[in-house]
């Protein structure tokens, strides 16, 4: 599964199960290890994810991490979880410091299980930066965070890559937020910076005051200007295409266009089909968990073949419900609240799926 796709499923989770989700340790099982397993670690094997790290620290013993990523059997990045319910807060921040002194990682994490802030030693070795250099909240997950959260993965995760982005990413974030500052209101140094380019004079008082206003007015004009160019260009682009001659296309449907026209694949399907893969990526490479939908049901199936069906998700009748096949593929069914409640059927989904993909690999 894609890593925003994983995503998506985690948020749809914290809004099916979220007035369930009252402690810390029930943020970290639905919202948490979600999360860690969509950046390819595997939380049931210690070698990858250890939880209750021991970071014990010089007049403190007994102190432990909620968890720690490995790689080689050495810790490379820190977790620490607070209930999704409450705020991240400088204590927290305080509280991964302490552990982030004793234990040989480059990168901590303080997350809620919607809100993740992570930090680095960026300023001083083995001292936790007082400011984070990326944060994200699950439900705005936009192209920048995408891509810097793809770095962290199992597969992409390098050291040596990623301080240097975080360094760069720091400032850049640094520098975003002091623009904005000045776009809102200029202070005397910046106002300073742009008038010298442009004004030969002694600035003096009344002058500079004069000049913060054209500087605040120069900047949002500047953006403005930009914004209509980009949307200039876009209409130009638009009409350009429009002004292709169209592909000629069948206007006869096909037999099976017909058919295929009747089946209407829901969004809700669509949800629960990345639950259950988001379910079964432990133990199966996720491309080998396929959906067929129907008109009267829609099937989950391995390897893509109809012979393998590991559930069908009855959706398009009264009272919502899936029907799990056993080794012997004989179905079952169970009713269905919401699509969260898939996840009470894990081992019952795991059990099938493994069992196909054990005697396929045996073959």
């Amino acid at each position: 599964m894609e890593l925003i796709d994983a995503i998506k499923v985690i948020v749809q989770r914290n809004k099916n199960m979220g007035a369930s989700i009252q402690t810390e340790e029930a943020t970290k099982t639905a919202l948490v290890m979600p999360f860690i397993q969509a950046l390819g670690y595997d939380v049931f094997n210690p070698a990858e994810v250890v939880p209750e790290f021991v970071a014990d620290i010089v007049d403190r013993k007994g102190e432990k991490i909620d968890y720690a990523i490995m790689k080689n059997n050495e810790p490379i990045m820190l977790i620490e979880c607070k209930w999704s319910g409450g705020d991240l807060t400088q204590d927290h921040r305080v509280q991964l410091a302490r552990y982030f002194m004793v234990v040989p990682a480059r990168i901590g994490i303080l997350t809620n299980g919607v809100e993740y802030e992570f930090y680095a030693d960026l300023d001083e070795s083995k001292q936790l930066d007082n400011k984070p250099f990326l944060k994200f909240n699950i439900n705005d997950v936009n192209e920048t965070a995408l891509r810097e959260l793809k770095k962290y993965s199992k597969n992409a995760f390098s050291i040596d890559a990623i301080i240097p982005a975080a360094e760069e990413l720091k400032y850049t974030n640094e520098m975003k937020n002091y623009l904005a500052d000045m776009l809102a209101d200029p202070d005397e140094d910046f106002t300073k910076l742009l008038t010298k380019q442009v004004y030969d004079r002694r600035l003096t008082a009344p002058s500079l005051e004069k000049f913060k206003a054209i500087t605040k007015k120069a900047l949002s004009q500047f953006i403005s200007d930009r914004v209509s160019d980009r949307l200039a260009s876009a209409l130009q682009e638009e009409k350009a295409s429009a002004s292709m001659p169209p592909e000629t296309v069948s206007e006869t449907p096909t037999a099976e266009e017909n058919e295929k026209g009747k089946i209407i694949t829901t969004q809700e399907e669509i949800d629960a089909f990345n639950i259950i893969r988001a379910i079964l990526c432990r133990i199966v490479p996720i491309d080998r968990v396929a959906m067929r939908d129907t008109q009267s049901y829609c099937g989950i199936i391995f390897d893509d073949n109809n012979r393998l069906p590991i559930c069908r998700l009855y959706f398009n009748t009264k009272g919502a419900s899936v029907g799990i096949f056993d080794e012997v593929k004989k179905e079952t069914r169970y009713p269905l609240e919401n699509i969260g409640d898939l996840y009470n059927y894990t081992e019952q989904l795991v059990k099938v799926t493994e069992k196909y993909f054990n005697d396929r690999n045996d073959k």
